[in-house]
């Protein structure tokens, strides 16, 4: 019985640890996702403003969403770690619906925006810096849902794996406007980048949807 006792202690011991190990990469994860996402807000709203770009504005609106999103799992994680994950939890479902509002404003925002350039005949200028901030952000969005993927299954976090399908979402997003931004340099046309802006919607409602629904985990 005492061997019983000492095994169960040794088990759920070096679970926690395991728990504890995940939570700290869950936790750098989430700092590589700010530092990136404060580098895709800085160059997307700045190179979107330049060139008068609605797709560009958007996307970098969006990277400051994701910013909060990190943001909340951060403080999810550190409450977890303080007061348990029925806490932490609860704490996030109401964060995630606060994240979910916003990218719904964002989308009401883009069709509005992209509506008024198609009726006033506003097209935008070709932005270098946005295409290569685009095309970088495919790759690294890739590697980093993966990682935040892996981990939320060791977790069995909803919270993690909706924050995982937003970097999904994104790297879609970039590559969205990859395409538009290519299509704009190729043609010329001034009504590309509206109608390149109303493409994105999609991924912004269900980024939305899936923040404000929340994720299941461990499917």
């Amino acid at each position: 019985m005492a061997e019983d006792c000492r095994g169960k202690e040794t088990s759920g011991t070096t679970d926690a640890l395991k728990r504890a190990a995940s939570i700290q990469r869950a936790f750098r994860l989430e700092w590589l996702t700010i530092i990136w996402m404060m580098v895709e807000t800085a160059v997307a709203i700045g190179a979107g403003l330049a060139a008068h770009s609605l797709l560009l504005f958007a996307f970098g609106i969006d990277s400051v969403i994701e910013i909060v999103s990190a943001c909340v799992l951060i403080w999810r994680l550190s409450v977890e770690l303080r007061r348990g994950r029925a806490f932490s939890e609860a704490a996030e479902r109401r964060a995630s619906r606060i994240a979910g509002a916003l990218l719904f404003a964002l989308a009401l925002y883009v069709i509005a925006g992209a509506a008024w350039g198609l009726w006033q005949h506003q097209g935008a200028e070709f932005s270098t810096p946005g295409l290569i901030l685009t095309v970088a952000a495919i790759p690294i969005m890739y590697v980093l849902s993966r990682q935040k993927l892996a981990v939320a299954q060791q977790l069995g976090s909803r919270a993690l794996r909706a924050d995982a399908i937003e970097s999904i979402t994104c790297g879609w997003l970039s590559f969205v406007v990859v395409i538009g931004l290519v299509a704009q340099l190729a043609s010329g046309a001034w009504w590309v980048d509206s109608a390149a802006s109303l493409a994105i919607v999609y991924f912004v409602i269900e980024e939305g949807r899936e923040a404000w629904n929340g994720g299941e985990c461990c499917d």
